[in-house]
């Protein structure tokens, strides 16, 4: 047969009457008494061709053998479809190609799962066939998003004067935050390469270097446990800058998702807003807020603190927050509903959950004796609350009150339609604290090498949690898809850091002693950012994991279902590499 003269999902109106030669995957074959129809399909989409056992006898003697998943080619007319029969579902519908020639280039198994959108197939039977997978039109369209994703990403940075720097991916391991990845080398028995979880301690050396605006779409790899949005190997949008400013890199970033959205056909408006990390946390509960609508957080401790409500009083005395929402249009919701919603705050650390519902005699509630007149219209005016409505409160300490009341607004907003889904919205994080303490240890809110306000440098020995960071992370709908800092380029200021962190100058030496030396030789003000691509191309096709974007992602658990990897090695492989097993 010819070379392949069109794409299957190309052929319109204006292609009648031409020869053209297709090829394909069988998506479907139909028999009509005699004459058999073969929906025939490619990455571009699906046309239906026709074999007639009276007008070419030979192919249709051939076509009478096709299988869904045979890989075929066909030569044929292109002509209009009857009126009664167009299909307006398909790019091609309003035309059909008579086959006159056909060839099986290979024939297919029945797979295990029908290869179309709306596959009933478990994820993992998907996983382990995932060559059959990716050929289903929703996951070609994901992947030639991402490409133009990745695409437009690279002519943007070029036209900013960015260059592309790969960096190396056997790197020294400097562990903070995540498990490395270890590779054992065999030239160097006993010591170890990891996998870089991030290029930062890199790319600030390429800006000592003086590349000055570097970016790469880079590969990175953590050991940590998995959820619907993380995978043990990943890929950033890597950017660094030096001589910048917070306002800088936020403006590179803002221009890049501008390009980006263009791209796919979409606007989103520029700047983004910006919230402090307290403003956020205070308004809605998290530092990732999804900002498209309202229900936000309102702070009722100093109202309560000497209410006769024995639990929310106690709450105060102790040092906790009693916070609420306002569920519009909720109050007609059932005590079965209400308990429902009690468990699923509870999840989160809250052990109850107190409700008023907004009447037209007033508040309504089990509790509501407990209240004063007076107490009762306070709490709906600090509410806005309307009738018709629901109060809901946690009273707890601050991060479990926090915590369950931001994963209760957005369970709400998803059961209750309040969060637009034609909308896109993307704000800033900032102010972060520089570090966070659990069990008394002190660590990075982000990363050691973060810089400190200008203002709070002096509280790093005196009131280290105080301290701010020039940090910022960008958030799109409620989701984390960027994050970045200015960094320190004193290397006195960076020991203080390790200092704080209770990293001794030896040990900061032993880690990090390249970079630090680096710096004595002249580095400059620099800063950055890195998106997670993976999350972005999730979001714009409307996915609910990252591993439909990904073309051989893992499972939860970490294995790849197709490869059967991680899997044993050779006992030889292992003494040529000096390791030995201990799995007692």
């Amino acid at each position: 047969m010819k070379k392949r003269t069109n794409m299957c999902g190309d052929l319109r109106k204006e292609h009648v009457g031409r020869q053209v030669t297709l090829y394909g995957w069988v998506h479907r074959r139909r028999d009509h008494g005699g004459v058999i129809f073969v929906d025939l399909r490619d990455h571009t989409g699906i046309v239906q061709t026709i074999f007639s056992p009276e007008e070419t006898p030979a192919a249709h003697k051939v076509a009478r053998e096709l299988r869904n998943e045979f890989v075929i080619g066909v030569k044929g007319l292109v002509r209009p479809r009857p009126e009664d029969t167009v299909n307006p579902e398909l790019s091609t519908g309003e035309v059909e190609v008579v086959g006159t020639t056909l060839h099986i280039l290979s024939r297919a198994l029945t797979p295990p799962f029908q290869v179309e959108d709306d596959t009933d197939a478990g994820e993992e039977l998907r996983l382990k066939y995932r060559y059959l997978d990716l050929r289903r039109p929703v996951m070609q369209r994901n992947f030639r998003l991402r490409h133009r994703v990745c695409l437009a990403v690279r002519q943007y940075f070029d036209r900013e004067g960015f260059i592309e720097v790969e960096t190396p991916v056997l790197i020294k391991s400097t562990p903070e935050g995540a498990r490395d990845y270890l590779v054992p080398s065999r030239m160097y028995p006993g010591k170890f390469y990891a996998l870089p979880q991030s290029p930062q301690l890199l790319k600030q050396l390429l800006m000592v270097a003086g590349v000055d605006r570097y970016y790469q779409i880079a590969r990175c790899f953590r050991d940590e446990d998995l959820r619907a949005d993380r995978q043990p190997e990943f890929t950033q949008i890597d950017v660094e800058m030096s001589f910048s400013d917070e306002d800088d890199v936020m403006g590179i970033s803002e221009g890049m998702m501008a390009t980006i959205y263009r791209e796919v056909g979409r606007e989103i408006g520029l700047p983004f807003k910006r919230l402090s990390y307290t403003e956020a946390v205070g308004r809605f509960g998290t530092d990732k807020p999804d900002t498209r609508f309202g229900m936000e957080l309102v702070d009722i401790t100093d109202l309560v603190s000497q209410s006769e409500f024995r639990i929310f009083r106690e709450v105060v005395e102790t040092g906790g927050i009693v916070k609420g929402i306002c569920v519009p249009g909720y109050a007609g919701a059932s005590r079965r509903e209400l308990d429902e919603l009690t468990r699923f705050a509870g999840i989160y650390g809250a052990k109850g959950l107190a409700w008023f519902k907004v009447t037209e005699k007033g508040l309504g509630s089990p509790i509501k004796k407990f209240f004063s007149d007076g107490e009762l219209e306070r709490l709906r005016d600090a509410f806005s609350a309307s009738q018709g409505d629901m109060l809901l409160m946690v009273a707890d300490a601050p991060g479990v009150v926090a915590d369950a009341l931001a994963n209760l607004r957005l369970e709400l907003g998803k059961r209750l339609q309040l969060i637009p889904v034609d909308k896109d919205e993307l704000v800033w994080v900032i102010d972060f604290p520089l570090f966070e303490q659990e069990e008394g240890t002190l660590s990075p809110q982000h990363h050691p090498f973060t810089a400190p306000r200008d203002e709070d440098v002096e509280l790093l020995e005196t009131d280290p949690l105080k301290v701010r960071a020039r940090a910022y992370d960008i958030v799109l709908n409620g989701n984390e898809i960027g994050g970045g800092s200015v960094r320190i380029h004193d290397g006195s200021l960076q020991q203080r850091v390790f200092k704080a962190l209770g990293i001794s100058e030896q040990e900061a030496r032993d880690r990090f002693g390249f970079l630090l030396d680096a710096f004595s030789y002249g580095a400059p003000p620099h800063g950055g950012i890195a998106f997670g691509l993976d999350r972005i191309v999730m979001l714009l096709a409307g996915e609910d994991t990252i591993r439909d974007v990904i073309a051989f992602p893992k499972t939860q658990k970490g294995a790849c279902l197709l490869t059967d990897a991680p899997s044993s090695v050779e006992p030889r492989q292992l003494k040529e590499l000096g390791v030995k097993l201990d799995l007692g």
